[in-house]
């Protein structure tokens, strides 16, 4: 059994080490979790359960993989041991009641809802971790080097302090309540040396069960997939070309002079996408919008044009995404007006929140549209 836990352990830590290798500084999703809840050490049954606290730092390097470290402890608990035995002799009784220990737990994170859903930001995710772990505590029992004349073996307890290692693995369901904050629940195995000592007979490879309830914060807000791909540019986008203004140049013979008559089109159309819950104009943004703004003033005065922002409807209530669609129609304007375009030829128009809108990416439905 130690042996399989440590496997599974390590090949999920060694997935999460490959993946963050291949993802390139990818992520800023830091994470801090608090829990409590019971944990119970397992013999040939379930023993006393005891109080379980947790604190636990980690990141998110893409979506799907990330990582973290797990402090807890304080206490387990060891039933009267009358019934084991080793071999051939039994031990003494002896029992804990929590017993202080403290660990330190590696995961790597595996989200499945991330993995399999198409949503940005899942209503619940499902994960799954394991790694490495390491307690401390007191030896707690050792034997006596003494044999009862009933084949007892004797055992005597030892405050030496003594770190144990193992692995464990679980599984989390939390309930994001916002991009902020989730609340969820985990479930933890694992097996190590007994931190009881010798009065155990699974001394040298005791199982552990852990069940937490945990309030976890995002600091920032979680990126989720569509933020994943909009900061590091891993997002189909679709480009909606300014036309410059073309030059007609039409030859009139007069008395051998050649006049030049230069007619200018107007520009068709172009579109501003937005990150998730923004309406804010990035650089990229301000200059093709100058360049926007200097094609519509070369042109026709008599052309309005209109400035159309839209909603991702898969995200958020319709009033907000109604909201959203006005503040990004409005930054639009704003700047277009501000780099010398007529008022009276710009018309705001607010969709609220829309479906997909190209490609079947709901991440493409968060834009404003300029066109005439």
């Amino acid at each position: 059994m130690k042996l399989k836990i440590f496997a599974i352990s390590f090949a999920l830590m060694a997935c999460f080490v490959s993946a963050n290798a291949q993802e390139e500084k990818l992520g800023n999703d830091w994470f801090i979790g608090i829990g409590g809840g019971v944990n119970s050490v397992y013999t040939d049954h379930f023993n006393s359960p005891s109080f379980y606290g947790q604190i636990q730092v980690g990141k998110y390097f893409t979506p799907v993989w990330g990582g973290r470290i797990d402090i807890a402890g304080p206490f387990q608990s060891f039933d009267n041991a009358n019934d084991l035995s080793w071999k051939t002799v039994k031990a003494t009784p002896y029992e804990f009641k929590n017993k202080l220990f403290g660990e330190i737990n590696l995961d790597g994170i595996l989200n499945l809802s991330q993995l399999i859903s198409k949503a940005s930001l899942p209503l619940v995710d499902v994960t799954i971790f394991a790694g490495p772990t390491m307690n401390l505590s007191t030896a707690g029992s050792k034997f006596a080097n003494e044999i009862t004349a009933d084949q007892v073996q004797v055992v005597e307890e030892c405050d030496d302090l003594k770190a144990r290692f193992g692995a464990t693995a679980g599984l989390g369901i939390a309930f994001n309540l916002s991009k902020y904050f989730a609340l969820g629940i985990e479930g933890r195995t694992g097996v190590t040396p007994s931190i009881f000592g010798d009065a155990s007979p699974c001394r040298k490879a005791e199982m552990t069960n852990r069940l937490t309830l945990n309030l976890v914060w995002t600091i920032g807000g979680k990126l989720g997939k569509d933020g994943f791909a909009k900061k590091y540019g891993r997002v189909e986008t679709v480009v909606n070309r300014v036309e410059v203004p073309v030059d007609k140049i039409v030859e009139v013979p007069v008395e051998k002079i050649v006049e030049k008559v230069v007619e200018v089109a107007n520009p068709a159309s172009t579109s501003v996408f937005f990150p998730i819950n923004k309406y804010s104009l990035t650089k990229q943004d301000k200059v093709r919008l100058s360049q926007y703004a200097e094609a519509i003033k070369a042109g026709s005065k008599d052309i309005k044009y209109t400035v159309a922002g839209y909603a991702d409807k898969a995200t958020g209530s319709a009033k907000t995404n109604q909201i959203l669609s006005e503040k990004r129609a409005k930054a639009v304007y704003d700047e277009l007006v501000a780099n010398g375009v007529n008022p009276d030829q710009l018309v705001i128009e607010a969709n609220g929140g829309v479906p997909a809108m190209f490609f079947g990416s709901n991440v493409l439905s968060r834009v404003t549209i300029v066109s005439k």
